[in-house]
């Protein structure tokens, strides 16, 4: 039976695997590399470009009320002014005086130890899923090392934004331990500033874009009028975005440069927004499922209506249970027509909507499916990966989706120095290739032949043998999960295959 390692080491073995298999490198890595950047190697950009594929069709080609798009990369600074971006796309950022090490403010928490009635200092953690047995652990070395006695109460983590003024010289620094050498939170601009033309002055700044979305609400006019569409129907994108993360972590959980995939789905304001929007979240959790990111490891959080963006009516993260803890998944949130209304006022361009079938203009509100394909890879990664006993020996074995793996299928010659297996194992992947990217592996025992496709996730094995060129005619298909072998003509062969994989 397969059994998931232990949480910690289960990131460390996923992060081993890409590197080592060639899914993720880290970026610039001859130099040392660049934090919160990372490249996608020869298997991971063929699993990266198949979830994107798996979603455009699901999303986009097989629905009726869905168009595409895809946008710049760098607007009109205009744009991120009327969407808020320039004023509101902060995090609050800490320094450490000393180590010079720098934090989001919401991520870093503290407490106070009190003894008795008397506190007797502060500890600081900062965010993960351990974060309190460690704040706790802290607390209790503090005491000990004051030599106090008497009952501790509770440690009652708060993130830093929740501090007094009088408590910063108070609080320790994760870097240093020492009391005083954070500063106060101060606001951070996210976005990646850059200039656009022969000037490098305030006329030609422009930035890269923090999302994809305001490239297709800017594109609403020219879609409607173009697109033969109406409402209700969406506009889906597929791009890069851009954030200058005070704190990347998680390996490509959080970087500075990720790809999203976003649909923002237009509504009358008559709508029934609350149906609409739990029944995106629905469909989004059911396609999750359909690429093997099982429900059992989903779950739904919604967002206060205390912290919602004062534009929102609702906004709902579909959460997964990553291996360093429960963290959002995809977004779906109403967001009123808050940015059309923006981009209208601030261009001075009506962007209202004419209602053919009530005749009446007005200005389409939105529902918004938003997911990181970074997110999704890691997430596949987490749910597929497995160690398990075969026949003895220790099996490492990435369970991927067929519609997702980067090889389909591999194809063996049993020997690789019998010509005419090798020759009949060429021309039939060749004839595969044709269909679905597929690999041919000739080096080694055929078990260890298996081994290494199971170890990249690779569902079916082909092995050419004997029996194919002298009795009949058929090849062994193996299946990755089950380690099932039946024999199959190649036309009964390309059928199973095209089954599995494209459904």
């Amino acid at each position: 039976m397969a059994e998931k390692k232990s949480t910690p080491s289960l990131m460390d073995n996923i992060i081993n695997l890409c590197k080592r298999r060639g899914f993720i490198f880290q970026s610039s890595e001859i130099y040392g590399g660049y934090n919160g950047f990372f490249d996608y190697g020869p298997l991971g950009v063929e699993l990266k470009n198949n979830i994107k594929q798996a979603w455009w069709k699901d999303m986009v080609q097989r629905r009726d009320d869905i168009v595409g798009l895809d946008s710049t990369i760098i607007h009109h600074p205009m744009t991120w002014k009327a969407s808020g971006h320039i004023d509101n796309f902060t995090d609050p950022l800490v320094d450490c005086k000393e180590s010079r090490m720098r934090y989001r403010a919401d991520q870093l928490f503290f407490a106070p130890v009190i003894v008795g009635d008397e506190t007797i200092g502060y500890v600081s953690v900062l965010e993960d899923e351990n974060m309190q047995t460690a704040a706790e652990e802290q607390a209790k070395d503090l005491k000990r090392k004051l030599g106090k006695q008497g009952e501790m109460k509770a440690v009652v983590l708060k993130d830093y934004t929740q501090a007094r003024p009088d408590e910063y010289a108070l609080i320790p620094s994760p870097a240093t331990g020492k009391p005083g050498s954070l500063t106060p939170p101060r606001a951070f601009n996210m976005m990646f500033q850059t200039y656009v033309g022969a000037l490098r002055d305030e006329t030609a700044v422009a930035y890269l874009r923090p999302e994809t979305a305001q490239g297709i609400f800017i594109n609403f006019k020219n879609v409607v009028d173009t697109g033969r569409v109406k409402i209700p129907f969406g506009i889906a994108q597929v791009g890069k975005a851009f954030r200058n993360e005070i704190n990347p972590r998680n390996f490509i959980f959080r970087s500075r440069e990720f790809e999203q995939m976003e649909i923002e789905y237009f509504i009358s304001p008559d709508a029934d927004w609350a149906s609409l929007h739990k029944g995106w979240i629905e469909y989004c959790m059911n396609w999750f499922d359909s690429i093997g990111i099982p429900k059992t490891c989903l779950s739904t959080y919604d967002h206060p209506k205390e912290k919602l963006a004062h534009y929102s009516k609702g906004t709902t993260d579909i959460m997964f249970t990553y291996p360093f803890g429960v963290q959002e998944l995809q977004g779906v949130a109403a967001r009123g027509n808050y940015d059309l209304t923006q981009h209208a006022n601030t261009s001075g361009k009506s962007l209202e909507y004419f209602d053919d079938s009530t005749k009446t203009k007005y200005v389409p509100h939105v529902i918004e499916p938003s997911v990181g394909v970074d997110r999704i890879f890691l997430a596949v990664l987490s749910a597929g990966y497995h160690e398990e006993e075969v026949e003895g020996e220790k099996r490492v074995v990435l369970k991927l989706h067929p519609r997702l793996a980067p090889y389909k299928a591999a194809v063996f010659p049993l020997v690789k120095n019998k010509p005419e297996l090798v020759a009949r194992a060429e021309a039939l992947y060749k004839k595969l290739q044709n269909r679905w990217n597929v690999a041919y592996d000739a080096a080694g025992a055929i078990g260890r032949r298996y081994r290494r496709q199971d170890e990249i996730g690779t569902p079916f094995g082909i092995t050419v043998d004997f029996d194919t060129i002298e009795k009949d005619d058929k090849v062994t298909l193996r299946d990755r999960d089950t380690l099932q072998q039946i024999r199959l003509s190649e036309d009964e062969l390309i059928a199973y295959l095209s089954k599995k994989i494209d459904g």
